[in-house]
C-alpha cells in the first residue's frame, strides 16, 4: 500500500474512524505534516481541528535520529541511549532550546487562526502522518494526558510494528492500519512525502475553523 500523499492518507485512515462522528470528538494535529492528514479526519468525522506543537530531538549525527522528544509541558530524553551513542550533555541541552523556540513559535503562529479547542472530558483523536521512532507521538500523549481527556486515541497511516506496540502502553488506542514488517521510513510509503509548510498547517486551520468556528475556546 502506498498513499499518493497525506490528503489521501488522510481520507483512509478517516474510513477507519468513522464510528466517532457525531459523539464528543476533537481531532488533533501533530505539525507539520500531521496536521494534513488530521484534517481529513476531521472533516469527515464532522469535529473541530486543533495542533499540538511536538518535535523530536535529534542526535547530532544525523537530526532525524530521535534521541527523545518535547511537547508542551514534557520533555522525554533517551538518557541511556545517548550515553551509548556518546551524546554530550551540552548537545542535548542544545536541542532542548532549539525545539523549546520552535514549540513556542508554531504555537504563536497557529493560534493566529485555531485560538484552541477545549478537550476536556472528550474523545481526543491524535493524528500524524506515520510512526517511526515514536518518539514525537510519546511526548505528545503524555503532553495531551496533562489536559484531562476522557480518551486518547493515537492515529497514523502507517508505522512501524514495535512502536506501534510502544505507543499502545500510553495511548489507550491506535489505530494504524499498515505496520509493514520491512518498515523503514514513512515517506517509503507515500508517493508525494514533501515538506509541509506553515501556511499549509494554516490553510487546514482555516477551513476546519471556519466549518466550526463555535468549537474555539481556550
Amino acid at each position: 500500500m502506498v498513499f499518493r500523499n497525506r490528503s489521501d492518507a488522510g481520507r483512509r485512515l478517516a474510513a477507519l474512524l468513522a464510528d466517532y462522528r457525531a459523539r464528543a470528538v476533537v481531532v488533533l494535529g501533530l505539525p507539520r505534516g500531521g496536521v494534513v492528514v488530521a484534517y481529513e479526519v476531521a472533516e469527515l468525522l464532522d469535529a473541530p481541528l486543533d495542533v499540538l506543537p511536538a518535535r523530536k530531538l535529534g542526535a547530532p549525527m544525523n537530526p532525524e535520529f530521535a534521541i527523545g522528544a518535547m511537547a508542551p509541558g514534557v520533555i522525554q530524553v533517551e538518557e541511556e541511549l545517548c550515553v551509548r551513542l556518546g551524546i554530550s550533555r551540552d548537545h542535548v541541552a542544545r536541542e532542548i532550546g532549539l525545539r523549546q523556540f520552535e514549540l513556542e513559535r508554531m504555537g504563536a503562529l497557529y493560534r493566529t487562526v485555531q485560538p484552541g479547542v477545549e478537550v476536556a472530558d472528550k474523545t481526543v483523536i491524535l493524528v500524524d502522518d506515520g510512526l517511526a521512532t515514536g518518539a514525537t507521538a510519546a511526548a505528545a500523549v503524555e503532553s495531551l494526558r496533562r489536559r484531562r481527556p476522557a480518551r486518547i486515541v493515537f492515529a497514523a497511516p502507517v508505522g512501524s510494528q514495535p512502536s506501534v506496540a510502544a505507543l499502545g502502553t500510553r495511548a489507550d488506542l491506535v489505530v494504524c492500519p499498515w505496520t509493514p514488517e520491512d518498515f523503514v521510513a514513512v515517506g517509503d510509503y507515500y508517493e508525494d512525502f514533501g515538506p509541509t509548510s506553515d501556511e499549509e498547517v494554516l490553510g487546514c486551520l482555516r477551513r476546519a475553523q471556519a466549518e466550526h468556528p463555535a468549537d474555539s475556546r481556550l
